[in-house]
């Protein structure tokens, strides 16, 4: 990996006699125009960072004589990781002089104004008297979310061996599977919607359909029981959807209603439900949290629930309730626990009428209008992925931001 401290390479070639007062002065008019030309357009060059965070860029700066002045920063948006992207979107970055100090936004969903306990900035030199660099991070996007060329890959630092497979957990330096594995958004006071499809993987040509019609902006939820989950995992990932692991636990009514295998239960012990919980864990990778399928006993009964709960603090996963029976006292019970927690405001498809679907969307559009967020739920069938399909399209014409659900989490620990 390139060390972007590193001293910058210089010019080892010796000075000739040529090397006179004429060149010295071709040389101090150039370096003149060119600090003019800063001045002036405050032209940036962005070099965007081939390291652990790729949503991370670089802008150099040259020096200029006198005293440091101070320096705009607004947010600079840069999602591709394309250095031509990273251009467009330069126009971001107002410097007021040209010497700018390094710029620490604030998390997602935050602005300066709203944390104003922000680190203090860090200038850095790659070399004395050489241009400064100032780390501007995308705030949906500073600490959250892969590339989409690499969105379908596991994070090796945030994954442990089990018997079930593959674990996910938090890395050595502290990032969350919930932050590594969500949508990145804008990060704006805006007025946000977040749908979760969930059943992904029981039907493979309903699996195939959710992934190729609904935009990215879509949550997609798959069943641990769904089949070839590794490759629609691939899929949904490359197409940059955020995902989660339906989870079943104990409905009321059971067995009589049964959600299927591995069902966590009020009846088995706390072992045998952390185990449960770990095989449908490992039946995917690159997922922010679970969600529970079905589970409006087991949910609401806090000493079960409690290891569950702490398991997934203890990795940095959230827990996405489906706002059925029992959100109410998980919402207190994550909390207790650190979880980050989030929970639907509406089920979308009550009912299979396009009509219906659509009235309940609008329904959260209200929501959304109202408080700033609203949340959806539904599942994978083939009138509710085409509606929402539809719907979602003209919502961001109307100014609603479509975002994953881990952007409308409480943060937790």
């Amino acid at each position: 990996m390139t060390n972007l401290h590193a001293p910058l390479p210089r010019d080892r070639r010796r000075r000739t006699a040529r090397d006179g007062p004429a060149r010295s002065r071709l040389r101090g008019a150039a370096f003149a125009a060119i600090g003019v030309l800063v001045l002036i357009s405050a032209n940036v060059a962005l070099i965007v960072a081939g390291d652990r965070h790729p949503h991370t860029t670089l802008v150099t700066l040259a020096e200029t004589a006198g005293p440091a002045p101070d320096a705009t920063l607004t947010t600079a948006t840069v999602r591709s990781g394309d250095a031509a992207a990273a251009r467009r979107e330069a126009a971001d970055i107002k410097v007021v002089h040209g010497v700018v100090d390094r710029a620490d936004l604030p998390p997602p969903g935050r602005s300066p104004a709203d944390d104003p306990a922000l680190p203090p900035s860090d200038t850095r030199q790659v070399s004395p008297g050489g241009p400064k660099i100032i780390t501007i991070r995308d705030p949906a996007a500073a600490s959250v979310g892969q590339p989409v060329a690499l969105a379908h890959l596991p994070e090796d630092a945030a994954l442990e061996d089990s018997a079930f497979g593959p674990l996910p957990v938090r890395a050595d330096d502290g990032r969350r599977p919930m932050d590594i594995y969500a949508r990145p958004w804008s990060g704006t006071r805006g007025k946000r919607i977040a749908i979760v499809i969930g059943g992904l993987g029981l039907s493979q040509t309903g699996t195939q359909r959710a992934i190729d019609r609904l935009p990215p902006e879509i949550t997609l939820a798959f069943a641990p029981t769904g089949n070839s989950l590794s490759r629609w995992m691939q899929a949904a990932r490359r197409k940059g959807h955020e995902l989660l692991v339906q989870v079943p636990m104990e409905p009321f009514g059971y067995p009589e209603v049964d959600p299927g295998p591995r069902t966590l239960r009020l009846a088995s012990s706390a072992e045998t439900n952390l185990e449960n919980l770990h095989w449908a864990l490992g039946r995917l990778t690159n997922y922010t949290g679970i969600m529970n399928y079905m589970g409006a006993r087991f949910v609401g009964e806090g000493t079960a629930v409690a290891p569950v709960l702490g398991d997934l603090a203890d990795r940095g996963l959230l827990f996405f309730h489906d706002g059925t029976v029992g959100a109410a006292q998980l919402a207190q019970a994550a909390q207790r626990q650190g979880v980050p927690f989030v929970s639907a405001d509406t089920v979308i498809d009550g009912s299979q009428d396009p009509a219906d679907i659509l009235e309940r969307l609008k329904a959260l559009e209200e929501l959304a209008d109202a408080r700033g967020s609203a949340i959806g739920t539904g599942s994978a069938l083939e009138l509710t992925v085409d509606t929402v399909a539809r719907w979602a399209n003209g919502a961001k014409k109307r100014g609603f931001e479509i975002v994953g659900v881990a952007a409308l989490a409480d943060t937790g620990g």
